[in-house]
């Protein structure tokens, strides 16, 4: 359930609840690919006062399976995660398999990337996997084209998400059935039939306005207990973005949340706020603190593999969440990314990561004060 708190030119304020915790919004969702971020761990994120982590269900489906998840009592208990999860369905990274899979009306066939198995996955099968996995918030299986694809490539992918988000709305009603019934037979606490999870569908429809409204409107007609704007960010321009967020925006139920998939950038962040958007997720902090590109508290970027940083004896960000930033020097940090240390890399990922969540933090106090 979404409860809306304050709307102003700022943005939305709200709370969202889910079976693991209640989440204020605008917020960000750092990616935990297959339950775990690389050089994170859980207890940083709590440092960092993250409230909900994404994981993806392409990877966990791949390995170690649904069902041993299922069997340890769903991902918050096999990860060691307390607070709320949103799991994708799977559908961006099986279409990112150009080469190795095959599109039909009931799903997509594609090669498991590590050994060349073949596998399939549609939106039955992506309810199925993401129940098992006891995740908070559930996506529909879609097609995402990109926002650039041609206009009969996108009526084609509309018109499947559209046929997917009905399957996928009936068979997400029989599993929560299903486990209700369960709940009521066993009596038990504390396992995956306690938990009811949320149902996002997600509005496609590249740059065609025509085709995002009619996605939309059609979705809204099934009911779901959130939206999410797919295919964009990939591609078009950050102005096309914005059109379509403009566009489509106004016309999603005021009492569910919105979710802009796949967008990091602060900046970018802060516009959509501004248009009405309440979720976000991005690999893009983790890559670039990876590749050496630093967030700092102010705003900038600096590029801490460049020589001057050698020299530069001052703390990586003293208004930093992380304790690592504030005590650790440049040219420290420096020196780790230059010869390859892995402790680079956590650091890098700490302060990137502490900015993007303070960032969220920092857009909900303004939306507060404009009440």
């Amino acid at each position: 359930m979404f409860e809306r708190r304050n709307v102003t030119q700022a943005g939305r304020l709200g709370v969202l609840h889910t079976s693991h915790g209640s989440i204020p919004s605008p917020f960000f969702m750092p990616v935990a690919t297959a339950a775990a971020m690389k050089g994170i761990t859980l207890d940083d994120l709590r440092t960092l006062k993250a409230d909900i982590l994404l994981c993806n269900t392409y990877h966990l489906h791949l390995s170690p399976g649904e069902d041993i998840v299922s069997t340890a009592g769903g991902l918050h208990s096999f990860m060691g995660w307390e607070k709320p999860i949103l799991t994708d369905s799977g559908g961006f990274q099986v279409f990112s398999l150009k080469n190795i899979r095959s599109i039909t009306d009931e799903g997509v066939t594609f090669k498991d990337h590590r050994n060349g198995d073949l596998k399939f996955l549609g939106p039955i099968e992506a309810m199925r996997i993401q129940h098992a996995l006891g995740s908070d918030i559930l996506m529909c299986f879609d097609e995402c084209p990109p926002s650039t694809a041609p206009h009969a490539e996108q009526i084609k992918a509309v018109d499947r998400t559209l046929r997917w988000a009905k399957m996928c709305k009936v068979e997400h009603e029989r599993l929560k059935a299903e486990r209700q019934e369960k709940k009521v037979e066993r009596k038990i606490k504390g396992n995956l039939s306690a938990f009811s999870p949320l149902l996002f569908g997600i509005v496609q429809g590249g740059l065609e306005r025509d085709l995002r409204e009619k996605c939309a409107s059609e979705l809204i007609a099934i009911g779901f207990d959130g939206y999410a704007l797919g295919g964009l960010a990939v591609g078009e321009t950050e102005e096309e973005m914005y059109g379509v967020l403009e566009a489509i925006c106004p016309m999603l139920p005021e009492r569910a949340p919105r979710y802009l998939m796949g967008v990091g950038e602060r900046h970018q962040i802060t516009k959509a706020v501004s248009l009405g958007v309440d979720m976000f997720d991005c690999v893009s902090p983790m890559r670039e603190a990876r590749h050496g590109n630093i967030w700092l508290s102010d705003g900038t970027k600096i590029r801490m593999r460049r020589s001057e940083y050698a020299l530069d004896h001052s703390i990586i960000d003293a208004d930093s969440l992380a304790p690592t930033s504030r005590k650790h020097l440049k040219s420290y940090l420096h020196h780790l990314l230059r010869i390859g240390e892995r402790y680079g890399e956590t650091l890098a990922c700490l302060q990137n990561m502490s900015v993007i969540l303070e960032h969220m933090r920092k857009l909900q106090r303004e939306i507060g004060m404009n009440k």
